[in-house]
């Protein structure tokens, strides 16, 4: 019996399977909700119009794909290639050797923040290759990002950082969460609230013990995000001003 070996997926194959998937009233839609508005942080990017399931189900079709083929789409002017692009590496991350590992960590690095330059597409990449490359090594990368003057590499720093809270692990969710709170962005007020909610709940003395002390200086939108699982009258008390470290 002879077996016929298959050739491995090309960019050529992918862009064909996503085109009949496309549709004009999702990426109208998505154009509006990714802010890509003149002055908005998405500002000219371009959509098909495909819905995260969708890509999600594309991304396991080519599983096999080669790291180069998603490293080509994370290129693309489209948003959801790039986004496939991004379930495709976090995919082969998880189950590639060593070698290949630290290239997706250092190729996804490299790409942002010109090509990992949403919100969607930071969160979908950074907990799972950048979090779960770092989770037994040095991490003072993160420490650089978070004083990055690109927003999505701040984005990263911080969001990378919800590999380590399932495990159990906050020092460095906290202390980047302190470097950022004097940020200026919305999503990195939203991203570090998050964070700070997912530490919660997990441990809420250790969550409640920054916010106690940082709760009069963080912006509203990332306290809000940070209380949003806590009991009703201690969230009314961070956001009236009457809990905080005491004196």
């Amino acid at each position: 019996m002879t077996l016929i070996k298959t050739a491995p997926p090309t960019v050529a194959a992918v862009r064909a399977r996503l085109r009949p998937l496309a549709g004009a009233r999702i990426a109208e839609a998505s154009r509006r909700y990714f802010k890509t508005g003149p002055g908005e942080y998405g500002h000219g990017d371009r959509f098909l119009g495909i819905r995260v399931p969708t890509l999600r189900k594309v991304a396991r079709e080519f599983r096999a794909a080669p790291v180069n083929v998603a490293l080509a789409l994370l290129r693309s002017p489209w948003h959801e290639e790039r986004a496939l692009a991004l379930l495709m590496l976090a995919s082969r991350y998880e189950r590639g050797t060593a070698a290949e590992q630290q290239r997706i960590y250092e190729q996804l690095l490299k790409h942002v923040p010109k090509h990992v330059n949403n919100w969607d597409l930071v969160d979908s990449s950074a907990p799972y290759i950048v979090g779960a490359h770092l989770v037994e090594r040095d991490r003072a990368v993160l420490f650089e990002l978070a004083r990055s003057p690109h927003l999505w590499e701040r984005r990263v720093a911080i969001v990378a950082t919800l590999w380590f809270i399932r495990r159990g692990s906050f020092d460095d969710t906290l202390a980047i969460a302190e470097l950022l709170l004097d940020d200026q962005e919305d999503l990195i007020h939203k991203a570090t609230g998050w964070m700070l909610r997912e530490v919660g709940n997990r441990d809420r003395a250790a969550a409640e013990r920054f916010l106690r002390r940082h709760c009069s200086r963080m912006p509203r939108t990332m306290l809000r995000y940070a209380i949003e699982k806590l009991p009703p009258r201690t969230r009314r008390a961070y956001l009236t001003g009457s809990i905080g470290e005491p004196l």
